[in-house]
């Protein structure tokens, strides 16, 4: 589980690298944005009103993933 907390954090301090996008595994966009600096400043305070969409995304993500797991091996026992 992401905290949005650590995410905000990383968007406010280190925003211009990337470092929120990267922290939540969007490692194609966090590339872009690096190399484009946040598309001139607009991405960084875009993000400001996605990032915490981004967070409950990856988290539910993650939690069905561990869901699919559990419920395939309980399947595979029976």
């Amino acid at each position: 589980m992401k905290s949005k907390t650590t995410a905000y954090l990383l968007w406010f301090f280190l925003g211009f690298l990337s470092a929120h996008r990267f922290y939540l595994g969007k490692f194609g966009s966090g590339i872009l944005y690096l190399l484009t600096l946040q598309l001139g400043g607009v991405g960084w305070l875009i993000d400001l009103f996605l990032l915490g969409g981004m967070v409950e995304q990856y988290n539910t993500s993650k939690e069905l993933k561990t869901i699919r797991k559990a419920t395939s091996e309980v399947i595979k026992k029976q």
